[in-house]
C-alpha cells in the first residue's frame, strides 16, 4: 500500500546522500555507536539525516557547523530511538540553539519564607517544555564515548519525560510495561542516591550526583549512563538498568560487552575520548 510517509521518507534520504568520508569521521568520534549491525548503523545514519531535514540547528555568533558537525549531533540524538519505531518522539520541539560555549540561564527560586530569589546559572545544555533545545557546543563534542556523560542524550531525555507533561522522570511507557515497575526501580534508586548524598555530600557516588536533583534529572542522567556507561549504571543499580532496556529497546551492556570479549583492551581512555 502506497504511503505518502514513507515516500517522503524515501525522497528526503534520496536528496539528501551522507559522504561516505564524513560518516566515517563521526563514527571515529563517536565509539557509542561501536558493535551496532551493519543494518543497525544504516538504519542510524538514515534517521540522522531525517532528523536534520525536521529538525532546525541554530549556531549562534562564534560558532560554525560543517556537516560533520550536523550528523555527530544527529547521531547521538537519533541513539536512543533507534529501536522505537517511527513514532514521533521528538515532537514538542523544531529548533536546537547551539552556543559556542557554556551560557547563562536566568533562574528562579521562591524559598519557604517567601522570598524570591533570582540569579543567571552557567549551563552547557536545556530542554524547554514546547520550546527548543538549546546546547553548548563543547558538551557536544565531549560526548560520545564510554565514560557517562552525553550532553546531547541527557537533553533530549527531558523531552522524552515532558511529551506527557512536564519533566517528572516518567516518560510514556511502552504496553508492555508497567508504570509500577518502573516507579519502583526509579524511586528506590533515586532514594538510595539521596541518603548516600545526605550522609556524605563529597562521596564518589556511582553515577553522576546531579542525578539526585529530582526525578526528572535522574532520568536524564541514567539515560546518559545507559548509552555511555552501561556496566556502571547497571552494577549501581540493575533494576534501573533493566527499565531502560525495556524503554529504549535496546540492550547497551551486552553491546560493550561483545566489544570488551572481542577487544579485551577496548575501552581504554583513549577508546573512551572523542579522538
Amino acid at each position: 500500500m502506497w504511503s505518502f510517509k514513507a515516500w517522503r521518507r524515501r525522497r528526503t534520504l534520496e536528496n539528501n546522500p551522507v559522504d561516505p568520508a564524513h560518516w566515517a569521521e563521526v563514527r571515529r568520534r563517536l565509539p557509542i555507536l561501536d558493535g551496532f549491525t551493519e543494518r543497525e548503523e544504516q538504519q542510524l545514519r538514515e534517521r540522522a539525516v531525517l532528523f536534520l531535514h525536521d529538525k532546525h540547528l541554530t549556531a549562534l555568533p562564534g560558532l560554525e557547523l560543517g556537516p560533520i558537525e550536523r550528523l555527530l549531533l544527529a547521531a547521538q540524538a537519533q541513539l536512543p530511538l533507534l529501536h522505537l519505531g517511527d513514532l514521533d518522539w521528538y515532537q514538542g520541539f523544531h529548533e536546537i540553539v547551539l552556543y559556542p560555549d557554556d551560557f547563562l540561564s536566568p533562574q528562579r527560586h521562591r524559598d519557604a519564607s517567601g522570598i524570591e530569589h533570582e540569579w543567571d546559572d552557567a549551563r552547557s545544555g536545556e530542554a524547554w517544555q514546547q520550546g527548543p533545545v538549546i546546547l553548548a557546543w563543547p558538551g557536544v563534542e565531549a560526548s560520545g564515548g564510554w565514560e557517562g556523560y552525553n550532553l546531547v542524550i541527557h537533553e533530549l531525555a527531558h523531552k522524552l519525560d515532558m511529551l506527557e507533561g512536564g519533566a517528572n522522570g516518567l516518560p510514556p511507557l511502552h504496553r508492555d510495561m508497567r508504570v509500577q515497575d518502573w516507579a519502583n526501580a526509579m524511586q528506590s534508586a533515586y532514594d538510595a542516591l539521596n541518603a548516600e548524598l545526605d550522609a556524605n555530600p563529597e562521596a564518589e557516588t556511582a553515577i553522576d550526583p546531579y542525578a539526585a536533583e529530582d526525578p526528572a534529572e535522574f532520568f536524564a542522567v541514567t539515560s546518559e549512563y545507559f548509552f555511555s556507561a552501561p556496566d556502571l549504571l547497571a552494577e549501581a543499580f540493575p533494576e534501573v538498568y533493566r527499565q531502560l532496556a525495556q524503554f529504549y529497546r535496546q540492550d547497551s551492556l551486552a553491546r560493550l560487552q561483545r566489544l570488551q570479549a572481542e577487544h579485551p583492551d577496548y575501552r581504554t581512555v583513549e577508546n573512551a575520548t572523542n579522538g
